[in-house]
């Protein structure tokens, strides 16, 4: 009687590897522990062997004839086996596609807007897909819209190169802009403004942005490191800014020492 569900423990054919008892050939072809051809032993002697050697017996190619078995520990074929997927991986490359939309009364300041976007998007090694919509009115003047398109390809110029010209395609105009190589590509502006040293800036700011040296700030602050005391500001008009208070005091002090 066949099972409509396959066991719990069931695993796709891919990454399903029989180990030691679970080989069902009577035959196989055994790998040493050294990397060298054993040859063509029974299943028993193949797990005599393994036992001997205090490893496991692998199936490595289960669709030959005989089935292909190593001699491993299979702790450590499952480690070499991750990390080639995950070499292979890393070379993948998936395209990524972002799209751009624009229309023909766009405002230049959104177009600049736009642009910066899909420079961006270049620099990350993406593609762009440049779609413009018309409506309405707007189709009976597409010659608008495709100098919009081709304003929008002389800015990103230096980062892309279009894969086709522009086309017309029911209402609205399709363009895709593949990144150009990293040597050959111009430097995001966008990047380049946040990491802007000091030395590019004006001589002004320049010096702004100079560290004071540490011997500099000891030797400029007082001897007396009591906080200084706020002034009152100067008025215009004072009327007390004419009189000497020095004389004042000494007659005051006069007077007194006379009583």
């Amino acid at each position: 009687m066949s099972r409509p569900y396959p066991p719990r423990n069931f695993s796709s054919s891919g990454s399903f590897v029989r180990v030691n008892g679970k080989i069902r050939a009577r035959e196989v072809r055994v790998i040493g522990v050294d990397g060298k051809q054993v040859g063509v032993l029974s299943l028993s002697e193949a797990l005599n062997q393994a036992r001997a050697n205090g490893v496991d017996l692998v199936e490595v190619s289960a669709n030959a004839t005989p089935p292909v078995c190593r001699l491993v520990d299979f702790g450590k074929y499952r480690y070499e086996q991750a990390k080639k997927d995950k070499e292979s991986r890393k070379h993948q490359h998936a395209t990524i596609v972002k799209e751009v939309q624009l229309s023909p009364r766009i405002d230049p300041h959104d177009l600049s807007v736009k642009v910066s976007h899909a420079i961006d998007f270049l620099c990350e090694d993406m593609k762009v897909k440049i779609t413009l919509k018309f409506r309405g009115r707007e189709m009976a003047h597409t010659e608008v819209g495709f100098q919009v398109v081709r304003k929008f390809l002389v800015e990103i110029e230096p980062y892309g190169h279009q894969d086709f010209e522009p086309k017309l395609i029911g209402k609205g105009i399709n363009v895709m802009i593949t990144p150009l190589p990293r040597n050959k590509r111009a430097r995001n502006p966008n990047h380049a403004a946040e990491g802007l040293a000091p030395a590019a800036l004006p001589p002004a700011q320049a010096k702004a942005h100079q560290p004071i040296p540490a011997a500099a700030q000891s030797a400029s602050k007082p001897l007396n490191s009591a906080p200084l005391k706020q002034t009152a500001p100067a008025f215009a008009h004072n009327p007390f800014s004419n009189l000497d208070l020095a004389v004042r005091q000494d007659s005051a002090q006069e007077s007194h020492g006379g009583s």
